[in-house]
């Protein structure tokens, strides 16, 4: 048979049609330039029941081709028919071509939103992707369509699990286990890892020992792995993938596994020996550029920076290139833009502001840009016997999210909290105030036993206008450092926050000096309980600036907060490993060994520079 995407292609104004770039086979007006409010209403399904048969056939019988060839027939016809969408997207899929499977999953849930099977599809898709942001909405739409299904909780709990909502996804890992009669290893080790990720070590070990003693088990042997190494138990990580090795000899997560316990350990050259040749092989599975992060961190600490700044660019070219991870600009700045407009002196002082609440703990927010240390000092003050460590909370995010339909307004947030001003919602802040704090102990952020617990979610600070309004008397502090620094940083750590800005040097450091100028704005036209904190600072005089810390916040010195290596709490971020070692300096000033890497971003970053008291040195 001839190849069918060589045959001709139905004929729009009187020409050929122009097939659509994705690679899906299909013309560019019933494709990814498909406006699917408009799409044809397709003949009932019974008319294609002979050519669906067939079609159906030669997919089950290994002929790809002739399935494809089937599917575009009964797609020229009814554009929507969703077998032949189905089929086309199974051969898309098996084949590679990527891109046209995600469009064809896409085309699929857009079409039959209420189709359980179509938005599964379309989530299991993105997940095998690691495209987890993709995913949401579809697995979400799953558990609405069917709740009684344990394979839907399945879904949603490992999209939270990649958004690190760990939480949420504890919740429908739970849940699923009640919908079954035997517990499966998907479920046990999805609620392993979620636990595991929220620092429940003990509960988590137990989950992946079951699992392993239970047969051979790849998957709960690495994900047990990585706990041990979170928990600083190397020896019994190594241990781990030892077993795990015996399962897959040549496994390319394992040879990640050890080059990270190699690096943890300093045996740098050792670690990078270990990732020879191993880029291909992790693409293979499902984690592509995971090498080359890892490659260029060690490079780094070996101190051939231009070698692993071309690593990091690499990881960083083939992140960008994937759907949806390409820095959103016009969002972001027009957030800002909206933020500006709406927080105004004049609106400042008529604002209500919540009242505070004596009887749940109260948030500590530290805010800052990805990298600047905003985990070295949540670990610090969560070290303190009045503090705990609420962690990345997303809470805020989530109050922005409902605020709308929430206050009845017509206008977006920010402009939704005008409505605040209106006789009928007079005390609606103490509402929304109510909404954090419900939440935070519904997480076992705030607990009964401390007084406070920080929220440390990155660039929260984008939102300290709101923040100040539903906790005036919250103690917000700031962590600021070389903007080079950071921005080397973010670009060299594998991160999403930000509308995606780490996804290139450029836009990383568009994003900081965006923000850098609308925190400015803020602390110009709004009183916050504002403090900034030098990085430089905590690590060349500690001491000093931990009790200045604790006197704005109003805690007696402990002295266990100057030893926050040794807080057992596990940091769930990239600086995880850095913060279980005691302060060093040689993160500081790190820009100076990438100069001339950096200079494109220079000229965006020099205001903030010269703003914050920072030189730029050769």
């Amino acid at each position: 048979m001839s190849d069918v995407l060589d045959a001709p292609r139905p004929r729009t104004d009187g020409g050929e049609a122009k097939l659509c770039d994705c690679g899906s086979g299909l013309p560019m007006a019933r494709c990814c330039g498909l406006d699917l409010a408009r799409t044809p209403r397709t003949p009932p399904e019974g008319v294609f029941a002979e050519r669906v048969g067939r079609m159906s056939r030669a997919y089950n019988d290994g002929e790809g081709k002739l399935a494809e060839h089937l599917a575009l027939e009964i797609l020229n016809e009814a554009p929507g028919q969703r077998d032949a969408l189905g089929a086309l997207y199974n051969v898309c899929k098996d084949e590679g071509r990527v891109v046209a499977a995600g469009t064809l999953a896409r085309r699929l849930a857009g079409l039959y939103p209420n189709d359980p099977i179509s938005q599964m599809t379309a989530a299991q898709f993105f997940i095998n992707q690691g495209q987890w942001a993709l995913a949401r909405p579809h697995a979400r739409m799953v558990v609405r369509l069917a709740p009684e299904a344990a394979s839907a909780h399945i879904i949603m709990g490992q999209v939270f699990n990649g958004l690190n909502r760990t939480k949420a996804a504890e919740h429908h890992f739970r849940w699923a286990r009640t919908l079954v009669d035997e517990l499966t290893p998907e479920i046990e080790g999805g609620l392993g890892v979620a636990l595991r990720d929220q620092g429940l070590f003990d509960e988590a070990r137990a989950i992946f020992a079951r699992l392993a003693e239970a047969g051979p088990n790849l998957e709960a042997l690495l994900a047990w792995a990585q706990l041990e190494e979170a928990d600083r138990q190397f020896d019994i990580a190594a241990d781990l993938l030892d077993r795990a090795a015996l399962l897959a000899p040549d496994g390319p997560r394992i040879a990640l596994g050890r080059a990270k316990l190699d690096r943890r350990a300093k045996r740098f050259e050792q670690a990078l020996e270990a990732l020879q040749g191993l880029d291909e092989r992790l693409a293979a599975v499902g984690v592509a550029g995971t090498g080359l992060l890892e490659r260029g961190q060690l490079l780094d600490a070996l101190g051939r920076h231009d070698e692993a700044f071309e690593a990091f660019t690499a990881y960083k070219r083939g992140v960008a290139a994937q759907p949806g991870q390409a820095y959103d600009a016009v969002e972001a700045e027009a957030l800002v833009g909206r933020l500006k407009d709406f927080f105004t002196e004049g609106r400042s002082r008529l604002l209500p502001r919540a009242g505070v609440r004596t009887d749940v703990s109260q948030p500590i927010f530290v805010v800052g840009f990805p990298r600047s240390g905003t985990t070295l000092v949540e670990q610090t003050l969560s070290a303190h016997p009045n503090i705990a460590g609420g962690d990345e909370l997303s809470i805020i995010h989530q109050i922005i999210g409902q605020m709308q339909p929430f206050l009845g307004s017509p206008g977006v947030y920010p402009v939704a909290l005008s409505e605040l001003w209106l006789g009928d919602s007079a005390g609606l802040i103490d509402t929304l105030r109510d909404y954090y704090l419900n939440e935070a102990l519904r997480l076992g952020a705030a607990r009964p036993d401390r007084a406070w617990f920080t929220d440390k979610m990155p660039l929260n600070e984008t939102h300290l206008g709101l923040i100040s309004l539903l906790f005036p008397r919250s103690p917000v502090i700031h962590l600021v450092r070389h903007p080079l620094d950071v921005v080397l940083s973010v670009f060299s750590n594998g991160l999403s926050h930000g509308f995606n800005c780490a996804s290139s040097l450029e836009t990383a450091a568009r994003h900081y000096a965006l923000i850098a100028d609308l925190i400015q704005h803020y602390l110009a036209v709004m009183p916050i309980h504002y403090r900034a904190v030098r990085y430089e600072d905590m690590v060349t005089d500690q001491q000093a600036q931990v009790g200045g810390l604790l006197e704005f916040i109003g805690e007696p010195f402990d002295p266990r907060t100057l030893d926050f290596h040794e807080n057992r709490r596990p940091a769930r971020t990239a600086s995880y490993a850095q913060v279980t070692e005691k302060l060093y300096d040689r993160s500081l000033y790190r820009y100076r060994n990438y100069r001339r890497h950096l200079e494109p971003v220079i000229p965006i970053l020099e205001p903030a520079i010269r703003r914050l008291g920072y030189d730029i040195e050769d």
